[in-house]
Order: C-alpha cells, then structure tokens, then sequence
C-alpha cells in the first residue's frame, strides 16, 4: 500500500481537483479528493481546506509545483 503525504490545503474544491488534473498531466499520481463522509460534501468543511496527497515519493518534487500551479491560478 502506497503511503501518501499532504502538498497543499486548497480552498475549493474546484480548484483543488483542477490542480490534482495538473499535477497528473505532470506525471504525478495524487489521490482522488475523498468526500467528508457525506455524498457530496469533501474536506474543505474542515476549515484547512481540501487536501491535495500524493505519494510520499512523489512530495518532494510535486509541493513546489503545487504552490508555483495554485499561486497561478489565483494570480
């Protein structure tokens, strides 16, 4: 089983699964966005924001990406 590490905590959900799109189109493999437990309803309830996971193998080089992507996309 694969271990995975948090990058980043996005503040909507919307952004965070077009920033998992990105970081796959860059060869990485993040986790899908798991719902909080109720259909429909992720993790931005937890007041962090929406985890963005991948492989701890993979954090080291896909963090920086992450921030350089989410800085973009709210520039």
């Amino acid at each position: 089983m694969t271990d995975y590490e948090t990058i980043i905590h996005v503040r909507s959900e919307a952004r965070a699964r077009v920033l998992i799109a990105a970081l796959r189109a860059h060869g990485f493999s993040p986790r899908e966005i798991a719902d909080g437990g109720l259909p429909g309803v992720g993790g931005a309830l937890s007041g962090t924001g929406v985890p963005v996971a991948v492989p701890e193998n993979e954090a080291g080089d896909a963090r920086p990406l992450a921030e350089a992507l989410l800085r973009d996309m709210e520039g």
